[in-house]
């Protein structure tokens, strides 16, 4: 995985530095052609390729040096063919001079574009690390991991979301994934985690905390006006493993369903009825339903987002954690998810569209 992952940085930077010598190559060759050409034959298009190539992929100091360098050039072989004092010369030398001033422009535009996209992208990060909570190594009987990699794809701020607290009921967990980008997904987000963290500790049952989610969602889209009152919908799962016992809990409402591990076995957690995602209870009566599977020491319990399962590779095909992880034995959850980031990178050539959550539980005693 290490030498795939350099190999790839290599190529990267094989091809990165073979670009930035475009403006030198085009300003040679153009002299070259020029020069080997009839009088009457220009290079002024690789002259004036040459800045502008250095304002897209250099820095502004290079860019300078290119547009002098595509100027010079240009009166030197002008000079060359006695065409310097011509009208037809001094009208391709007006034209490299303004396009070398333009580049330089560019290169400022795009460095100041770039500038601003970043700053977008840092603060749509630290909001959502701001929502999202840190979650300890461990809770009652069981070992946590969490991983949350956003894809920030033009600095818009996705909706996954996870949560994990100890209660009175035992451990209890939440992954979901909200409708829609930006803003109004943090909103729900921040909803959906107030609600959950207030509930888990005081509702009996996971159908109860639910129901709580569902009522706070839907008064949160009836405070929207327009197309945003159809969104903020959330897919989400809830998990609760008791304090005692080898069975866990699961509220399924429309997400994908978690994958349980155990001695080098992957199976899915399939609910035994499907539902729709929270805040649409108006679309359907008698949503919820908690299931009981097997927890055994040792197992574990992966929650993740459609990020996962969504990652593609560049024929085109989706990843499967279920196949990527049969037959593997994992010290424990931080490893785990480790190993699948790292996988679904390396099957995605690195290029995560979607925001991806994952959260891992263990049952201690397995070890």
């Amino acid at each position: 995985m290490g030498a795939a992952s350099g190999r790839r940085a290599t190529g990267r930077g094989w091809c990165l530095l073979h670009l930035q010598l475009l403006p030198v190559v085009l300003l040679v060759g153009g002299a070259f052609f020029d020069y080997s050409t009839a009088p009457h034959v220009s290079g002024e298009a690789f002259y004036t390729a040459a800045p502008m190539a250095a304002a897209a992929l250099l820095s502004l100091r290079a860019t300078v040096l290119a547009g002098i360098g595509a100027c010079a050039t240009d009166v030197a072989l002008l000079a060359h063919f006695g065409l310097l004092t011509d009208s037809g010369g001094q009208s391709e030398l007006a034209a490299v001079v303004t396009v070398s001033a333009l580049a330089v422009v560019v290169n400022r535009l795009m460095h100041y574009s770039n500038l601003r996209l970043e700053s977008a992208r840092r603060i749509a990060v630290a909001v959502q690390r701001a929502v999202l909570p840190q979650l300890p190594s461990s809770m009652g009987p069981v070992r946590i991991a969490v991983r949350y990699r956003p894809a920030v794809k033009d600095a818009q701020i996705g909706g996954d979301l996870y949560s994990a607290q100890d209660t009175p009921y035992g451990v209890r967990c939440l992954v979901g994934d909200v409708r829609g980008k930006g803003m109004d997904a943090v909103q729900a987000v921040d909803v959906a985690m107030g609600v959950f963290r207030e509930a888990a500790d005081e509702e009996p049952t996971l159908v109860s905390i639910t129901a709580r989610l569902e009522r706070a969602l839907l008064r949160e889209r009836s405070r929207r006006t327009g197309p945003e009152r159809t969104e903020g919908f959330v897919t989400g799962i809830l998990v609760e493993i008791p304090h005692r016992g080898d069975e866990l809990r699961l509220v399924n409402r429309g997400h994908p369903a978690p994958l349980l591990l155990h001695a080098g076995q992957v199976r899915s957690a399939e609910p035994s009825e499907p539902a729709l995602p929270l805040g649409l209870a108006e679309l359907s009566a008698d949503q919820d339903r908690s299931d009981t599977v097997p927890f055994p020491p040792g197992a574990t319990l992966l929650l993740y987002t459609d990020g996962l399962t969504e990652a593609r590779n560049r024929a085109g095909d989706f990843y499967d954690p279920a196949a990527g992880l049969t037959g593997r034995d994992f010290p424990g959850p931080d490893e785990l998810l480790d190993a699948l980031l790292a996988e679904v990178s390396r099957h995605a050539g690195g290029r995560i569209t979607d925001d991806l959550a994952l959260l891992a539980v263990t049952r201690d005693g397995g070890r």
